[in-house]
C-alpha cells in the first residue's frame, strides 16, 4: 500500500498532468481556475467515453499551483479527477505510471534492489 501522506515530493505525480473524464473537465472548468484541458480523445474506460488531459505535452499539470498544490483539490476535492484521486492506483492495481511518477514507489523499488527482493 502506498501512503501519499508520507511522500516527500507531493507534486511529483503531477509532473506530466493527468486524464479527466470530459464531464469532470466541464465541472472543473466552471470553477474558473487557472488551468487548461487539452487533448480530447475517445476512451471507453472513461464514463463519458472521452478523456481530456490536464497538461500540454510533457509539462506539469496546468492546475498545479506555484507552491506545488492542486488548485482543484484546494477549491473542491470532490471535483478532483478520479484519475488523480486514485493515483498511484488504477482499477485497483498499481498504475504502470507509478514507477515513473510516484516517489514512494521509486523509493520502495530502490530499497528492494539493494536488499535483493523481487
Amino acid at each position: 500500500m502506498i501512503d501519499c501522506l508520507k511522500c516527500k515530493q507531493k507534486s511529483s505525480c503531477c509532473d506530466f498532468g493527468a486524464w479527466a473524464d470530459l464531464e469532470e473537465a466541464k465541472k472543473i472548468s466552471s470553477l474558473g481556475l487557472k488551468g487548461n484541458f487539452c487533448y480530447l480523445e475517445k476512451d471507453k474506460d472513461f464514463p463519458s467515453g472521452y478523456k481530456v488531459g490536464t497538461s500540454y505535452e510533457n509539462n506539469p499539470c496546468s492546475f498545479l499551483t506555484p507552491e506545488g498544490l492542486c488548485s482543484i483539490h484546494k477549491v473542491d476535492y470532490s471535483l478532483k479527477p478520479a484519475f488523480c484521486k486514485e493515483f498511484p492506483y488504477e482499477k485497483g492495481k498499481l498504475s504502470s505510471f507509478a514507477a515513473v511518477l510516484c516517489s514512494q514507489v521509486k523509493s520502495k523499488r530502490k530499497i528492494e534492489k539493494r536488499v535483493g527482493s523481487p
